[in-house]
């Protein structure tokens, strides 16, 4: 008895093994071309990174330096970060000499090395497409082309992917974990240790990647719950435990480095999102994708899926497979707390797995087609890509126009600015509290508390209870930094206006745009001929501000380092 019922019926073509082997060199035109459209989509991004990303970058150059998990050498160690295996890429890259350290013939290295990392996991991404497709399609290159030139299209996916964030990372472990489970159930393989170790195993990369990465170590016994016939549970509960243990070993002894350098078994970043339980309106949120990738191309999408599912074939059974780890991406999609970024930065694997699925089928059910029946799905496919297409570009335009928190302005005006002010004042141990510390972390000399609270543990904590008054407490009666930045919703939210301390403490320097302002603790300031300095490089840096800000897809030099100014 077999363990799955990926097993062909006697009256159909097997897998085509030898075919595939035969025209093994397809892999790389096809791994080629959807590269190649994602970098020329890629491109239109500049060399603008997202300032989260800043937050990593500086946590890899403190680790690589010997400082420790610390946002900036002098404070504690905090888990601010929400990807170490991401992270751990960076460490690399600037042990190579790769990574912060200057120039990839004029680009900074700062934006070369993560871009051309992201580039390399999505030409990763593509070859398992191919990998998944060379199991069970006659046409691996066609099915590979089509997935990845859909996911190259999609502003979301290329987006993120190259912002300087972990999402390029995260989509190969996925697209690693269907092409497994695709493979291994095409060749009755699954209940072996292989595809279990080696699902657990991308299930930890995936989880040691983002948070919510944990939820693919389900997507193996789901796979096996899904396949295997009765009788063969036994077999099944081994592999499933084997599968477990393979996650559990790499991901369980980050738990333990984590509580014994932080004392904590959740990142700060995750505390101070307060995510909370699932909920129906979470999980409503996933319609929103819908509508982003078009009514008409998910539409189509679901029925040449159904169709595959329809007729028994190793395709059936490939689009089940991946149908899991697909319900386990929209899943955590739905779980996620909604993000204040644009363009859904959550959904990368949705991308990825929904592409792989809907191109197998595709391809399977338009394969048995006649001439009519193929005219029609062209002219859907047309009027899908019309459709939806207009919508990208309309989503690229609008981005590459005001990308989100570009890590350059924050480097500028967090960064730079407040260097300035530490150098007229003349203070040696500065502080800064702000909103935005990616490109200060890396830029600044003043040490940081993170507003936000992705850096700052109490404050997280106080992020989480919405205890803006906690806040205020923290900041004027323990940590009382040398300088404050506080603008737009975040201003308001803190009310540090209205508090008789922050208004008896503090004197406003100058304004910043989006109704904020920078402050700097009156005790500081010796008299009007140091005010009016650092009044005077307010203006200053105002006006680099708004050259940056109208330049955002620009980079701001060709190497951060702490104590630069604007010159």
């Amino acid at each position: 008895m077999t363990d799955t019922l990926a097993a062909p019926a006697p009256t159909e073509v097997a897998p085509p093994s030898r075919p595939c082997r035969r025209r093994s060199w397809a892999v790389v035109p096809a791994v080629l071309v959807p590269t190649v459209l994602f970098g020329l989509h890629a491109s239109l991004y500049g060399r603008w990174e997202v300032d989260d990303a800043g937050i990593t970058f500086a946590y890899a150059r403190s680790v690589a330096i010997g400082a420790g998990p610390v946002l900036q050498p002098g404070l504690p160690p905090v888990e601010g970060f929400s990807d170490p295996a991401w992270l751990a890429l960076l460490v690399v890259g600037r042990w190579l000499g790769l990574f912060d350290h200057g120039t990839w013939f004029g680009v900074p290295d700062y934006v070369a090395y993560p871009k051309s990392l992201a580039l390399v996991l999505v030409a990763g991404v593509f070859a398992c497409f191919f990998a998944a497709a060379s199991a069970v399609s006659r046409r691996p290159a066609v099915v590979t082309v089509l997935a990845g030139c859909a996911c190259a299209v999609i502003p979301s996916f290329v987006i993120w992917c190259v912002s300087g964030l972990e999402n390029s990372l995260l989509a190969l472990a996925t697209a690693g974990i269907a092409t497994v489970l695709v493979r291994s159930g095409a060749r009755d393989r699954l209940a072996t240790p292989g595809p279990a170790v080696a699902c657990g195993l991308l299930a930890a990369l995936a989880a040691l990647t983002r948070p919510e990465g944990m939820i693919y170590a389900a997507a193996y016994p789901l796979a096996m719950l899904v396949l295997l016939r009765r009788g063969t549970w036994l077999r099944g509960l081994g592999s499933a435990v084997l599968a477990a243990l393979a996650f559990a070993v790499p991901y369980g002894a980050y738990l333990l480095w984590r509580w014994s350098t932080f004392h904590a078994w959740l990142p700060t970043t995750a505390v101070a999102k307060s995510q909370g339980l699932p909920t129906a309106a979470g999980f409503a949120k996933v319609s929103d994708l819908v509508a982003y990738a078009g009514w008409l191309a998910v539409l189509g999408g679901v029925l040449v899926v159904g169709a595959a599912l329809g007729r028994r074939s190793p395709v059936r059974t490939a689009v089940v497979l991946v149908l899991v780890p697909l319900a386990l991406a929209l899943a955590a999609f739905g779980v996620l707390i909604s993000d204040w970024m644009t363009q859904y930065r959550f959904a990368t694997p949705v991308w990825v797995l929904g592409s792989l699925v809907v191109a197998l089928a595709a391809v399977e059910v338009v394969g048995r087609l006649r001439l009519r029946g193929r005219a029609v799905v062209a002219v859907v496919v047309v009027a899908a890509a019309v459709l939806s297409g207009s919508q990208w570009v309309a989503a690229a335009r609008s981005y590459r126009a005001e990308p989100v928190a570009p890590m350059c302005l924050i480097v500028q005006n967090t960064g730079r600015e407040f260097n300035g002010y530490v150098e007229i004042l003349g203070l040696r141990s500065p502080t800064l509290f702000a909103p935005e510390i990616g490109g200060a972390a890396l830029t600044g000399t003043s040490l940081l508390t993170d507003g936000a609270g992705l850096a700052e543990p109490t404050i997280a904590r106080f992020w989480a209870a919405k205890d803006w008054a906690g806040v205020r407490n923290y900041v004027f009666d323990v940590v009382k930094p040398s300088f404050i930045r506080s603008h737009g919703q975040f201003r308001t939210q803190m009310a540090f206006d209205t508090d008789p301390r922050f208004v008896a403490g503090y004197v406003l320097i100058g304004p910043t745009p989006n109704g904020g302002g920078n402050w700097v603790r009156r005790d500081l300031v010796t008299g009007p001929e140091q005010m009016a300095r650092l009044q005077a490089w307010a203006r200053q840096s105002l006006a680099a501000d708004a050259a940056q800000r109208a330049t955002p897809l620009a980079s701001c030099g060709d190497r951060l380092t702490p104590g630069a100014t604007t010159a």
